[in-house]
């Protein structure tokens, strides 16, 4: 693969017949950020703004036997952040102690580092969901009936809305990370809405209802802004909610 920057691919071997935990999101968050401690990562979480890293699901997403297999994908513009748990990983496939995550139950079976770019004429799909909420200040410009202060974004609301909030995300995105301050862009030429999903998962043990949706987006003539705008938004997660596994991508090759 050309370029880029570098991600972990993570497999577990399942050490037990076991469900797939659908509420998984908050449980790999916990996992990687107990990888953190000891380094200057840890307490990330409590950090105003932005984390920039983001993970994939535990793929494939169905229920598993003993020594069956699980990928898992983190992503980040940071690579000493990555190169700091592709460490801590390492050691734990030496030790005998399981990875437990949620009921789920593993050992480090490998990992391994991925390259992902953004080029003229890329194509980049959700691996999940991207959650967009609109803010009770907007639902004007949009005509959002509603008396919450923020609405998930949902197909029911314009798809103006969804691309508009996305585009600005990233540029903010880009202008926290890179210390800049660029005017927000239309990033978006061509797109596929795929589906709408409810996420139900957990925050301080309250199960909460999370709607994403999923997509296809195509690119073609990128200036160099742009770009860059872009593999941040790849390594880093698109919309809201990144560090606890939503709006991860993956670049069609």
């Amino acid at each position: 693969m050309r370029g880029g920057k570098i991600r972990l691919l993570i497999k577990f071997k399942s050490l037990k017949d076991c469900f797939y935990d659908l509420k998984y999101y908050n449980k790999v968050r916990g996992f990687l950020y107990s990888l953190q401690k000891g380094s200057k990562y840890f307490n990330r979480h409590d950090n105003r703004g932005y984390k920039f890293y983001s993970f994939s699901n535990l793929i494939p997403p169905i229920d598993m036997k003993k020594d069956d297999v699980r990928t898992l994908m983190v992503s980040s513009p940071d690579i000493d952040f990555i190169r700091w748990l592709y460490g801590r990983i390492l050691e734990m496939s030496h030790e005998t102690k399981p990875v437990n995550i949620g009921e789920m139950q593993f050992e480090i079976d490998s990992v391994n580092f991925l390259r992902a770019s953004v080029y003229d004429n890329s194509a980049m799909i959700t691996g999940t969901p991207i959650v967009m909420r609109i803010s009770k200040e907007k639902y004007t410009d949009y005509g959002i009936n509603s008396q919450r202060p923020y609405e998930y974004w949902r197909p029911v609301y314009d798809f103006n809305a969804f691309v508009k909030q996305l585009s600005d995300n990233l540029v903010k995105k880009y202008n926290q990370y890179y210390n800049k301050k660029i005017e927000n862009q239309n990033l978006f030429e061509m797109f596929k809405f795929k589906k709408s999903v409810c996420v139900h998962r957990i925050e301080e043990g309250v199960e909460q209802k999370t709607i994403g949706s999923l997509w296809e987006f195509k690119f073609s003539h990128l200036d160099n802004e742009q770009r860059k705008i872009l593999q941040l938004g790849l390594e880093s997660g698109f919309g809201e909610l990144n560090s606890s596994g939503f709006g991860f991508m993956n670049v069609v090759e």
